[in-house]
């Protein structure tokens, strides 16, 4: 679920604007999953442009203090989402985490970096959804330090069934700035698609493992 229409939109615009996001139904990128994607995502782009980055910590402030109580810890998901969750823990003067995908291989071995204490309320911040294996990977790390996770929110999601499954069977909720739809929706109407195109990317995210340009 998105946060609003006009945030989707506003992130829509901005992060293609920047060319966070690109778009080439034509000559889909490869993903090291082997997926052919007429899409790729790297959010992290709009930690180098001071508006945008601003437009997104601000948005999802305003959701953590909307819908959150101010006792509680954001935590970001290694490596995308430390920039824009610090900036998060920052703007509302609450304690930053991050979780690594795994522990590391020496010194304390953490995979929770920062200081996390029995029963703190987390919310994680999380820059890109896809499968949400590596999101509810974050989330079950917060859980075995015996954290309670409240939610997640992210900047995108490609909307992928089973991630929106994933995501149900843990009981996790997810929040997120913008969407797949929103984001064609967006392209089309600044002509960086056709509507054919459009049609092929709706397709696309349906299967992507099956799917052919």
């Amino acid at each position: 679920m998105v946060f609003s229409q006009q945030i989707a939109q506003h992130t829509a615009e901005s992060l293609l604007q920047i060319n966070a996001i690109k778009l080439n139904p034509k000559k889909p990128f490869t993903w090291a999953s082997g997926w052919k994607s007429p899409i790729y995502c790297d959010n992290r782009v709009a930690l180098s442009h001071h508006g945008i980055r601003t437009f997104l910590c601000n948005a999802l402030a305003a959701e953590i203090e909307e819908n959150f109580d101010s006792n509680i810890v954001i935590a970001g998901v290694a490596t995308g989402a430390i920039g824009i969750g610090m900036l998060v823990a920052q703007s509302l003067s609450l304690p930053f985490i991050y979780v690594r995908p795994e522990p590391k291989k020496h010194g304390r071995k953490n995979q929770i970096e920062g200081h996390l204490e029995p029963n703190q309320k987390v919310v994680v911040i999380e820059d890109l959804i896809s499968t949400g294996k590596s999101s509810l990977n974050a989330v079950q790390a917060i859980k075995e330090a015996q954290g309670e996770v409240l939610g997640m929110l992210a900047l995108f999601t490609y909307g992928f069934p089973q991630a929106s499954g994933a995501f149900e069977q843990a009981h996790v909720t997810l929040k997120t700035l913008c969407d797949y739809q929103h984001l064609l929706n967006v392209a089309h109407q600044q002509n960086k698609i056709t509507k054919t195109e459009a049609q092929n990317l709706s397709e696309w995210r349906q299967d992507p493992a099956n799917w052919t340009p």
